[in-house]
């Protein structure tokens, strides 16, 4: 019996299928060149990138060309380009899935669920057919401005433990409580796990933060400063241009939002929340100024026994570097230095990642987290040999490889 090609094999597990949609990051286009340039592919997404350079000249009263960009190999510079990385990325991850359901016949509204990481959760609405990307996208290139702007005097802080868990609520409180003294405001962005946080805080907020460590945070905690900027989306920073409020009110007249996504779509901001048709247009105004919850949204995709995710976007990183640290950490706490199984007992004398060790026996779904399938979608692409039907598709077998597990490579 000839064996499934890889297509074939996706194709049908799609309802253990989970697809990952990335946001802003540093770096922005990945593979989309090789995209571009392919003879079957390029066609897709140049209309693709045409459309979304179309959407942000118009928003911006200025000419975008994202396809000429991406053929000059123009990388993201700094904030100065964040309207157009913003159409870029958002004209990229559709312009991917339209290659997979066209030539592959994967359609991506037919997987088990979805979730995004920032810019990646509206853009995950869109190709839901929840919004047109015509009528949301003009929203975050709208506010871009006011966003890279708030970000001249904000740090990233990574604040992590190795041992302990972090207590997001402590962590909260600290922020505040720097916040009274009016000089700058701090506060949580993204919760990576328990045992990791990102930070964001104006002027001298995260060396503040640092100082109390010591004092307020559990033993073995530290706080790494990223170099790099970024808009403080995700937290009350966003407040001082009146970011929620202006996407509430833009949000009002948008056509859509008012039937709910073919497939389940998690809300980052409040993840025990689906999309529903009725709370679209809430979760999305918490989205601006709520922490993006990152660790929920990775427990609710093990609770679904999900055994694949497909990562769409250009050069994917923080979904995929922080299910492998996930899967790093549970192996090393199920092997480690102990051959053959495990069971309670043991683990309770492993000291590696304690905050671990301390949520396997009751969290038993953590477990799964090593045997997830995961496919980096621009790799994937560019491994097929795609021709007009999946039938005549060469597939060639792959094991990928995940991105960077450094937590400072935040999308």
């Amino acid at each position: 019996m000839k064996p499934l090609s890889q297509a074939e094999l996706l194709r049908q597990s799609l309802s253990r299928t989970a697809f990952s949609f990335r946001g802003y990051n540093v770096t922005n286009l990945g593979r989309t060149f090789e995209l571009l340039e392919h003879p079957t592919y390029g066609p897709i997404i140049e209309k693709s990138l045409r459309e979304a350079s179309d959407i942000c000249s118009k928003t911006l009263q200025k000419p975008v060309d994202l396809a000429g960009r991406i053929r000059r190999r123009e990388e993201t510079r700094d904030l100065s380009t964040y309207a157009e990385d913003i159409a870029l990325i958002a004209g990229v991850e559709l312009g991917q899935l339209r290659i997979l359901e066209q030539y592959f016949e994967i359609p991506f509204r037919q997987a088990r669920l979805a979730f995004g990481f920032s810019l990646g959760e509206p853009i995950a609405l869109v190709a839901a057919g929840v919004y047109e990307l015509a009528d949301m996208l003009p929203i975050p290139i709208s506010l871009a401005a006011d966003s890279a702007a708030l970000a001249h005097d904000v740090t990233m802080g990574v604040l992590f433990s190795r041992k302990l868990a972090l207590d997001v609520a402590d962590v909260r409180r600290l922020c505040h409580e720097i916040n009274l003294a009016g000089n700058g405001v701090i506060g949580i962005s993204t919760v990576l796990s328990p045992n990791c946080v990102l930070l964001l805080g104006q002027q001298d907020t995260v060396d503040r933060f640092r100082a109390q460590i010591e004092k307020r945070m559990p033993l073995g905690t530290n706080l790494r400063k990223n170099a790099h900027r970024w808009p403080p989306l995700h937290t009350h920073i966003t407040w001082q241009r009146h970011l929620p409020n202006r996407t509430a009110m833009m949000l009002q007249t948008v056509p859509g939002g008012t039937a709910a996504p073919p497939l389940p779509i998690i809300s980052a901001a409040v993840p025990d929340q689906r999309y529903n048709g009725d709370n679209t247009r809430e979760l999305l105004h918490r989205w601006v100024d709520h922490p993006q919850q990152l660790w929920e949204e990775i427990v609710q995709v093990l609770d679904h026994g999900i055994e694949t995710i497909v990562h769409v976007g250009p050069d994917p990183n923080l979904i995929p570097a922080t299910f492998k640290r996930l899967s790093d950490d549970v192996n090393l706490q199920l092997h480690g230095r102990f051959p053959g199984g495990f069971g309670k007992r043991m683990l309770s004398h492993v000291v590696r990642r304690p905050w671990l060790a301390r949520r396997l026996p009751s969290e038993a779904r953590l477990l799964r987290a090593p045997q997830i399938r995961h496919v980096i979608l621009e790799d994937w692409l560019l491994e097929q040999q795609a021709s007009d039907t999946p039938a005549a598709s060469k597939i060639v077998s792959q094991k990928l490889t995940l991105g960077n597990s450094n937590p400072e490579g935040v999308e």
